[in-house]
């Protein structure tokens, strides 16, 4: 994530995996948590670069993270059925 930093994306990464973890009603650990944010954030940031969407600053990363860590988690929930 971009201009926020390593300690700056861990508490995103955990900001958005917690909120994900809430809005799937999933039952998740600190670690899984920032897991799914930071990755999701990575994910979610490489694909709306491809349609030339840039998010920035704390805010937009929180967005992106949640955003991407939902999808992860249905991804998951889906691959596990």
């Amino acid at each position: 994530m971009a201009g926020v930093g390593i300690i700056g994306t861990i508490i995103i990464g955990l900001l958005a995996g917690w909120l994900a973890e809430r809005f799937t009603r999933s039952n998740h650990g600190l670690l899984t948590n920032l897991l799914l944010g930071v990755v999701g954030a990575m994910v979610f940031a490489w694909v709306v670069r491809h349609f030339g969407f840039f998010p920035n600053g704390w805010l937009g990363n929180l967005v992106g993270g949640t955003v991407g860590a939902i999808a992860l988690i249905w991804l998951y929930r889906q691959f596990r059925r």
